[in-house]
């Protein structure tokens, strides 16, 4: 997991201030183990402006800090990245998000670039679920596809 010093010195090499707004932001995102909106950030953030936490939201993005996600009604969440190549699990009910890696997968995007001759430049993996808590508080999950 990252650290709010390690967020700002991403902020910091990207030629941006550590303010004391950036410094909260960082707190607050370090403090965040599943995904969250935009919205939700400015909610835990008062006194730090909307547009600020818009743009620190982008540079972090841009400098993969945080990794954006779209669920499927569209709405961006955003979940702190981990150092190194993973994919994400979403819950369509909470937007709740984790993070997976998965050697089988990792191989058959090797295979597809050896048996194609094609150069593979990214991906990006997520897998829509219902989490087990949203199933335990009656959730019924839509749309299923049978294995």
């Amino acid at each position: 997991m990252l650290s709010p010093d390690e967020i700002l010195a991403v902020i910091e090499d990207g030629g941006f201030r550590s303010t004391a707004s950036r410094r909260r932001l960082a707190d607050v995102l370090t403090s965040h183990e599943e995904g969250f909106t935009a919205e939700e950030l400015v909610a835990e953030t008062p006194g730090v402006g909307r547009a600020t936490v818009y743009r620190t939201i982008r540079l972090l993005v841009e400098q993969e800090l945080l990794c954006k996600l779209s669920l499927p009604d569209g709405t961006p969440r955003y979940t702190l990245a981990q150092r190194g190549h993973h994919h994400h699990v979403v819950c369509q009910n909470c937007g709740s998000v984790r993070e997976f890696r998965q050697s089988a997968m990792e191989r058959m995007l090797k295979e597809l670039e050896s048996s194609d001759g094609d150069v593979v430049t990214g991906h990006r993996i997520e897998v829509f679920v219902v989490c087990a808590e949203c199933l335990v508080r009656g959730v019924v999950p839509t749309n299923v596809h049978q294995h």
